[in-house]
C-alpha cells in the first residue's frame, strides 16, 4: 500500500509541477508557433502515458497486494485482445506525435521565395554576417581566401558580392515581418545556430552550407547561442538578432561596409606610423620593449591585427573607459591622437615590424599546476602561447607577467570586456573566472613564462577549416 501511495503522490506531484512550473517557453517572436504545437502535443501524449501507466500500476499493487486467501498468480502467455489493443494505441499515440512534426519539418524545409538570405558564419568563438546589397544576391565565397582583408573570404572577381554588406560586430539587424534564410557556414568545427524566441536551430558543419529560415514578428533584441559543444569556450559562444523596423533596419543597414569598400582600403605604411608613434614611445620606448616604471606594456611581437583592435577600442571607449582602470584611462586619451582609420592601422603596421626583447619575469608560482589550467588557455591562445588569429587571441609567450596578471585581475573583476561594443572581451572575461584565487593566477602566469618565444602564424591559421 505505501509503494501505491508513493506512486500515486508521485503522479499528482508531476502535474502540479507541469503547471506551476516558472520554467517554460520564452515568448514567441516568429511564425513558427507550430513548432510549439507539436512539443505541446508530445507533452500531452507523453504525459496521458504516464499517468495512466503510473496510476495502472498503483492500481495493480492494491488490487493484487498479497493476502492470505488470494489466488496463485495465473500464468497467460499471449492474449491477442490485449496485444491488439496495446499495439493500436501505441500506433496512435506514435503517429499523434509524429505527424505534426513531419507537416511542421515539411514547412521548415520549403524555404519561402521572398526570403532574405543572409549568410551567417561561425567560428570559435563568435557569430558574423554577409548580408545581400542593392541587388538583393550574394557573392560566391572560398575559405582561402579568408584573411584580415577578406573576413568571409568572397570572391573578389564575383560582381554579385561587390555589394554585399560586412558585418563583424557578432550583431545582426534584421527587419521585422519579412522572411529570412540564414546560410550557415563554420570556419572550424561544429557549431549550432540556435535563437529561442524564434523556435529555430541547426547545426553548422565544416564543408557544407546548411540553413533555416523564420519570419520574425515581434520588434527586440534576441540572443544568439551555439548549442553544440564546439570546444572549451562553447559558452561564450553569444551573439545578438536585433528585429527593426523597416525604417530602423534601413538606417542601421546604410552603415554597414560593402565588400568592395573594405577592398579599396589602402594599405597601412609603416613609414608613416614610424612618425605618429614618437608619441607612444614616450611610454612604450623607442623599441616596444614597454617600461614597468610607466605601466606601459611592450608592444613588439604582438600582431599588427591585434594592436589595431586595441587602439579602436582605446579610441571608441570600449576599453580605459571603468572608473577602476586607472591605468587604461591613461592610454584612451593617447589613442584619441590617432585621428582616424588610416592612422591607426599605419601605427600598427610600423609596431608590427617591431621584434619581441627579452623581459625579466618576477612572478613565481606553481608551474606544473599552471600547465595543467593552462589546457584551457591554449585552446585559443596556442600550446605555445604563440597567438591565433583564427581565434582572435593575442601573443602570450614573452609577454611581460606583471601586464598579464593585472590583464586576468581586469578581466576576473568586470574592469575589462564588459563594454557591450568590446567583441571578444566578454569571451576572456568568462574564461578568466576558471582563476578562482591570486595563487592561480600567479601559477598559470609562471607556467607561461616558461613558454618558447614564437611569432604566431597567422596565415596557417586564417586558412584553417572549412566555409
Amino acid at each position: 500500500m505505501p509503494v501505491a501511495v508513493v506512486v500515486i503522490l508521485l503522479v499528482i506531484g508531476s502535474i502540479i509541477f507541469h503547471f506551476a512550473s516558472p520554467w517554460w517557453f520564452t515568448p514567441l517572436a516568429s511564425n513558427w508557433g507550430t513548432i510549439d504545437d507539436t512539443i505541446n502535443i508530445t507533452f500531452w501524449v507523453t504525459g496521458a502515458v504516464f499517468i495512466i501507466v503510473n496510476l495502472f500500476l498503483a492500481y495493480a499493487v492494491i488490487r493484487f497486494r498479497h493476502k492470505k486467501d488470494s489466488k496463485p498468480a495465473k500464468y497467460e502467455p499471449e492474449n491477442k485482445k490485449l496485444e491488439i489493443w496495446l499495439t493500436v494505441v501505441t500506433a496512435i499515440g506514435v503517429a499523434a506525435m509524429l505527424g505534426p512534426g513531419l507537416y511542421v519539418w515539411n514547412d521548415f524545409v520549403h524555404v519561402p521565395e521572398e526570403a532574405w538570405e543572409v549568410d551567417v558564419v561561425g567560428e570559435q568563438w563568435r557569430w558574423s554576417y554577409r548580408l545581400p546589397g542593392e541587388d538583393g544576391l550574394l557573392g560566391t565565397s572560398d575559405t582561402r581566401r579568408v584573411g584580415p582583408e577578406n573576413h568571409f573570404g568572397v570572391n573578389p572577381n564575383d560582381p554579385n558580392g561587390q555589394d554585399d554588406l560586412m558585418v563583424t560586430s557578432n550583431v545582426l539587424h534584421i527587419p521585422i515581418d519579412k522572411p529570412v534564410k540564414l546560410l550557415l557556414r563554420s570556419k572550424d568545427v561544429l557549431h549550432d545556430f540556435a535563437v529561442a524566441q524564434f523556435r529555430v536551430k541547426m547545426d553548422l558543419v565544416p564543408g557544407l552550407v546548411s540553413y533555416l529560415w523564420f519570419t520574425p514578428t515581434k520588434v527586440g533584441s534576441y540572443e544568439v547561442l551555439c548549442e553544440e559543444l564546439c570546444g572549451l569556450a562553447h559558452f561564450t559562444m553569444r551573439g545578438r538578432v536585433v528585429v527593426d523596423t523597416q525604417e530602423d533596419f534601413d538606417i542601421w543597414q546604410a552603415q554597414q561596409m560593402t565588400f568592395a569598400e573594405s577592398q579599396q582600403i589602402p594599405a597601412a605604411d609603416p613609414m608613416i606610423g614610424s612618425a605618429l608613434y614618437g608619441v607612444c614611445a614616450t611610454c612604450h620606448g623607442s623599441e616596444g620593449e614597454g617600461n614597468l616604471a610607466l605601466n606601459s606594456p611592450k608592444l613588439g611581437g604582438q600582431p599588427e591585427w591585434y594592436i589595431t583592435r586595441q587602439l579602436h577600442n582605446f579610441k571608441e571607449g570600449y576599453r580605459g573607459a571603468h572608473k577602476d582602470d586607472l591605468f587604461g584611462a591613461q592610454m584612451a586619451p593617447m589613442a584619441a591622437i590617432l585621428t582616424d582609420d588610416a592612422a591607426i592601422r599605419n601605427v600598427s603596421a610600423y609596431i608590427g615590424t617591431m621584434s619581441q626583447t627579452p623581459t625579466d619575469q618576477s612572478i613565481t608560482g606553481d608551474i606544473a599546476r599552471g600547465q595543467d589550467m593552462y589546457m584551457t588557455c591554449g585552446a585559443c591562445h596556442g600550446e605555445s602561447g604563440q597567438g591565433n588569429y583564427a581565434t582572435n587571441s593575442p601573443r602570450l609567450s614573452g609577454q611581460e607577467d606583471w601586464y598579464m596578471k593585472r590583464q586576468l585581475m581586469n578581466f576576473k573583476n568586470g574592469i575589462r570586456g564588459a563594454h557591450p561594443g568590446d567583441l571578444y572581451g566578454p569571451q576572456m572575461a568568462s574564461m578568466s573566472r576558471m582563476l578562482r584565487t591570486e595563487d592561480d593566477i600567479n601559477d598559470i602566469i609562471a607556467y607561461i613564462n616558461t613558454l618558447p618565444n614564437q611569432q604566431d602564424n597567422q596565415i596557417a591559421a586564417m586558412t584553417q577549416g572549412d566555409h
